[in-house]
């Protein structure tokens, strides 16, 4: 490669400021359109630094970057490479997220910036730990841990997960309290089967709240029945008036609005008879406060908790967990059977090699710390650039929401942002119940320049002077 004319980058091109946006700009560009294609070895900082009359530091600074957005990767001796093409829209038919399901979304114009909220940050998948902890597990798997197993999960995977999440979240319960399932949305549909066959056949749930967990208990013959949210999280008096004995709730980061089920409302939450299902989504997410116990620890016999890794290694693994009270254990498992036998093998094994050994935890730091600067980076362009919007939910979690003055229709008002291609969630689709206007945005995916990029575009577009009244 020659690095005098690498991308033809020429100092005389950078600006005065932001010289570091412009080149992860240019890097980024070059990725997408092919010029950069996976495997390309980048010139060393120094030596682009030099080309380029800029300080090291900046160059620094870009690669990692885009080593963020798994673009690039980089080892001490080996350089710096790129990793995979950068992600292009496609005008096919496209889906959108929730808490923990995915949703169809209608065609729309091209967007650069997606926003959606429950979209993780795959790039920050700890690849290299991963596949050490393959290799170990293969190493010494036996032939019997490669079999059909046990439908409730590996054992040592759920021994190791009910100490971690003993140690993290609070939870009461055994390695055979715990069933290993392939996410949150299995764990519904084994809740709701097992509930269906015993009469149940409507679930309060949180309004505004997952469109997706109220699309899923739908389908399995549930009827969601909304119950108000407020900044004490939910109404237990509206439940109450409801008459129903199940109820669906994410009491530790209320999914849109962020807020934390108050003391009070759990003391009266769980004075009520009936059933909690426990949905804890995002709970590894915490930055400003200290983690909040999940409910279940204070009542695991009305409790039915599930988790998942979606959020905090990726989706595309399927693995969660379910603890249910003990009087639905044995017809949860015989679901489990019947739906697929039990979870794949290896990739358990693995998870629990992680945990074992520290890697997750590790992992966790890293992932937080990332977290932090891209909803820091948000907060401050929002502030900048949509200084009159109530901004909530930013202590913990992979979304913020919004709140703007007056009257607004928040899905003509999404529909009309994602113009500037910029795409975000009206709160009005997590709704049941006509309730305030806002708008739900997810920054787990985007470096820190891009979330800027992102509030700027946001701003703009709701300031435009020709922007219809909705």
């Amino acid at each position: 490669m020659d690095q005098i004319d690498f991308l033809e980058l020429h100092p005389s091109a950078a600006p005065s400021k932001g010289i570091t946006t412009w080149l992860v700009d240019a890097l980024r560009a070059a990725i997408a359109d092919g010029r950069l294609p996976a495997g390309s070895r980048l010139p060393a900082t120094r030596v682009l630094a030099a080309d380029l009359t800029v300080s090291r530091g900046l160059v620094v600074e870009a690669y990692q970057r885009l080593t963020d957005e798994g673009l690039l990767s980089g080892r001490t001796g080996a350089g710096t490479v790129v990793t995979a093409p950068a992600p292009k829209q496609r005008q096919e038919t496209r889906t959108r997220e929730t808490s923990g399901l995915r949703l169809p979304l209608p065609p729309s114009p091209d967007v650069d910036l997606d926003l959606s909220p429950g979209v993780p940050d795959l790039s920050a998948f700890p690849r290299a730990a991963w596949l050490r902890a393959e290799r170990a597990v293969l190493a010494g798997a036996s032939n019997a841990d490669l079999g059909y197993g046990d439908p409730r999960g590996n054992p040592r995977l759920r021994t190791e997960l009910a100490g971690w999440l003993a140690r993290t979240r609070g939870v009461q319960a055994t390695a055979d309290d715990l069933i290993v399932v392939s996410g949150v949305a299995q764990a519904l549909a084994l809740l709701s089967q097992t509930l269906r066959a015993r009469g149940v056949t409507a679930v309060a749930v949180e309004d505004p709240g997952s469109r997706g967990t109220r699309d899923e208990l739908a389908h399995w013959g549930l009827r969601p029945v909304p119950v108000p949210v407020d900044d004490q999280g939910v109404r237990v008096d509206a439940l109450a008036a409801t008459g129903l004995d199940v109820v669906l709730l994410t009491p530790a980061h209320q999914f849109p609005t962020g807020v934390v089920l108050s003391p009070a409302r759990r003391r009266a939450l769980l004075e009520r008879p009936g059933l909690i299902i426990e949905d804890d989504y995002d709970a590894e997410h915490r930055y400003d406060r200290a983690p909040v116990a999940a409910l279940q620890s204070l009542a695991p016999d009305r409790v039915a908790y599930a988790g998942s890794v979606s959020k905090s290694l990726a989706p595309g693994m399927r693995l969660g967990w379910l603890i249910a009270p003990r009087r639905l254990h044995a017809d949860l498992v015989t679901a489990k059977h019947a739906s697929d036998l039990g979870n794949p093998a290896l990739p358990q094994l693995v998870l629990a090699h992680l945990l074992a050994n520290g890697e997750y935890e590790r992992h966790l730091r890293t992932v937080r710390r990332r977290q932090r600067r891209r909803r820091d980076a948000l907060l401050h362009g929002l502030r900048e650039h949509l200084p009159q919007a109530r901004v909530e939910g930013v202590a913990a979690g992979l979304h913020l929401l919004i709140t703007l003055p007056g009257p607004a229709d928040d899905a003509e008002l999404a529909r009309w942002i994602e113009q500037s291609g910029v795409r975000v969630h009206p709160l009005s689709w997590h709704r049941q119940v006509a309730g305030a206007p806002g708008l739900v945005i997810g920054y787990a995916a985007l470096a820190p320049d891009r979330l800027l990029a992102a509030a700027r575009r946001i701003g703009e577009a709701l300031r435009d002077p020709d922007r219809p009244q909705f």
